[in-house]
């Protein structure tokens, strides 16, 4: 009863700019949300396929999963980019090691690439200096990440990693009805509100009638150096539940590895060799073509 009386609010209060909401209604062809609103590329870029990495709270590992799916699939061959779309907290540039500014032409601004070969896109890339703090309001926010689509030239990508603020503002919003996302990851920790953080990821997701791919529990375990033996530090894992709840597939428990950790710290993260982030590239590979 309560809906269907938020959704007659809506409609009156509707000035049919599908641009500037995000309820889904009948006045959008086929009640979706995602159809007419994608933003264009750059007429110089060629992006084939593009993955969401998102989190319904910070802190959880999303920008090194964002960070090494990109590296996994590089290493497979496919030819791979990074949009940064956490514009208030960007951390992609410093796992990378990357310090250059991004620069510009007549057809556009040119991502700085790694010394792997992948192509980033960031805020920090475009900054006086890496500290600097951005203090915007959402719209401004929200056009930037839509400039990142629309003035970068990506030229040949095979897939776009796209790294998601947390929660469900004003930027995830800009990033699935502006971009033809192709599927999202959720990324997770193995704490107490794990379900309903996840929860919250999941049906924004389904609002936007954005493909879910599956799920990642990063921080999972640490492996004890001298016995071998696994630890749980923030308790039992508890992503089989979750993921049964919200029917999604396990693409990986990814270890807490202090080897990896300093190599993000050093900008070597494209060093980083993990038999884990290996299995849940093939893993998702596999689940973007089924």
């Amino acid at each position: 009863m309560i809906m269907a009386e938020k959704e007659k609010e809506n409609l009156e209060e509707c000035t049919h700019d599908c641009s500037s909401c995000g309820a889904n209604c009948s006045s959008r062809e086929g009640g979706s949300v995602k159809v007419e609103l994608h933003e264009s590329l750059n007429e110089f870029s060629r992006v084939k396929k593009v993955i969401g990495i998102v989190s319904g709270k910070g802190g959880v590992g999303k920008s090194i999963v964002t960070s090494l799916m990109s590296v996994m699939f590089s290493r497979k061959g496919y030819r791979t980019a990074i949009l940064d779309a956490d514009i208030t907290g960007p951390s992609i540039p410093k796992a990378f090691g990357l310090n250059e500014r991004a620069m510009g032409s007549e057809k556009g601004i040119h991502p700085v690439v790694t010394a792997g070969g992948i192509k980033v896109m960031s805020i920090n890339l475009l900054l006086e200096n890496a500290t600097d703090p951005v203090v915007w309001r959402g719209p401004v926010l929200a056009g930037t990440v839509k400039q990142f689509w629309t003035d970068v030239v990506w030229e040949d990508v095979d897939f776009m990693f796209v790294d998601m603020p947390p929660g469900t503002g004003d930027v995830p919003l800009t990033v699935y009805q502006s971009l033809p996302i192709d599927g999202i990851v959720v990324v997770t920790s193995p704490q107490d509100l794990v379900s309903m953080i996840v929860g919250k990821a999941v049906k924004m997701a389904k609002l936007m009638d954005v493909p879910i791919l599956g799920i990642v529990e990063n921080m999972s375990y640490y492996v004890c150096p001298d016995c071998g033996k696994k630890h749980y530090p923030f308790g039992e894992s508890k992503l089989e539940q979750v993921a049964k709840e919200f029917d999604l597939p396990v693409i990986a428990q990814l270890p807490i590895d202090p080897k990896n950790a300093k190599a993000c710290d050093d900008g070597k993260i494209e060093s980083i060799v993990s038999d884990e982030a290996s299995a849940a590239a093939d893993k998702l590979e596999q689940l973007i073509h089924m």
